[in-house]
């Protein structure tokens, strides 16, 4: 059988997530995602996506190990030149954890350690790059306050690092996408988890899979005010403009993404004018949606809320998709985890069909 692209072709038995595209329901480890956001951490989350269980009650697991990076790799960054894109900034100074650096870890470990690295790596090359002084990790902060801390320098508002944690922990993990495909592929040929994890970086990077929201962003710096919403919708409609932010390619009915994300966003109204313009927006633009395409359903996708919540914290376009990297990384050693548990090397067949002689 041929399928270009390999859609909807299935390589992979899997027990870590599950997306049901017609019901709108997805699920880590067969536990519905609304319930694991209101009750469990980032890091319990990860915990729970390598092992398959939480943290036992009298045990606080956290993602210190692996926030002090060793230092050819502090070395490797620093010697990047500034205007070296993100993502590859990342994926060179995630090379350098050699299988030497991780000899007789257990893999589960490795999966924690290159996890909290992660957000390490691209606030030390950001503010390299822009000519800031580095700013050291803060153990007394979780992991997705750590990564504002060292961004920004400044601590972050409660309201921020609960937003951008929502965010993060929806999206560590969403069945054999491209990144994640990529990291099996790689591990499955016995190599290391630093090559699975430098194969799904480089697939991040491609526009198609990892692309990031700013479309949205422009949208709603377009809109500015609530006042604006209805005017500039209407007038983006009737001109045959494409409403950003909604319609999903694997969704047929509303992104479970989105609605956790838009709960969030209500719960902290209020809170920040961002978040508040885009929950206002939203209802709105559904509105008009239904007026103007009739029985299209178009409902909000993930992007929606991730663009409202990164202009929210301020972070800048070059750090959208490293930050998405910084919630896929959990999903790509998960992944990686099971496939050398029952590990067979992916070799599929190809046609020949150019000339012969």
């Amino acid at each position: 059988m041929f399928q270009k692209g390999l859609k909807d072709v299935v390589a992979v038995h899997t027990k870590i997530a599950s997306v049901e595209g017609d019901i709108g329901e997805l699920r880590y480890r067969g536990t519905k995602i609304g319930e694991l956001i209101t009750e469990h951490s980032y890091e319990e989350i990860a915990y729970f996506l390598w092992t398959g269980k939480f943290p036992e009650q009298n045990e606080t697991f956290t993602l210190q190990e692996g926030r002090e990076l060793p230092e050819h790799v502090k070395i490797i960054i620093d010697a990047l030149p500034s205007e070296t894109p993100l993502m590859d900034a990342m994926r060179t100074a995630i090379s350098g954890y050699s299988h030497h650096h991780f000899t007789n870890q257990p893999i589960e470990q490795q999966a924690r350690h290159l996890t909290a690295a992660l957000p390490v790596i691209i606030a030390r090359h950001y503010r390299n790059a822009n000519g800031l002084p580095i700013v050291e990790p803060d153990p007394s902060l979780t992991h997705t306050a750590n990564y504002l801390w060292m961004l920004t320098g400044t601590k972050p508002a409660d309201v921020h690092v609960e937003a951008l944690e929502t965010y993060l922990k929806l999206t560590m993990e969403h069945g054999m996408n491209a990144s994640t495909f990529a990291a099996r592929v790689t591990i499955s040929t016995e190599s290391d988890l630093t090559a699975a994890v430098t194969s799904a970086l480089g697939a991040m990077k491609g526009p198609l899979h990892g692309g990031a929201p700013s479309a949205v962003i422009e949208l709603l710096e377009e809109i500015g005010t609530q006042e604006n919403i209805i005017h500039i919708i209407q007038k983006k409609l009737q001109n045959g403009e494409r409403i950003m932010g909604f319609g999903h390619r694997i969704y047929k009915t509303e992104d479970p993404r989105s609605i956790l994300l838009r709960d969030k966003c209500d719960m902290l109204a209020g809170q920040d004018g961002w978040l508040d313009l885009a929950t206002t927006a939203e209802k709105e633009i559904i509105a008009l949606l239904e007026t103007y395409k009739p029985g299209r359903k178009l409902d909000t996708n993930v992007e929606y809320y991730a663009a409202a919540i990164m202009r929210a914290i301020d972070m800048p376009p070059e750090l959208f998709t490293p930050t998405f990297s910084v919630a896929r990384m959990v999903g790509w050693t998960a992944h990686a985890i099971e496939q050398l548990s029952d590990n067979t090397i992916f070799r599929p067949q190809s046609v020949y069909i150019g000339k012969k002689s």
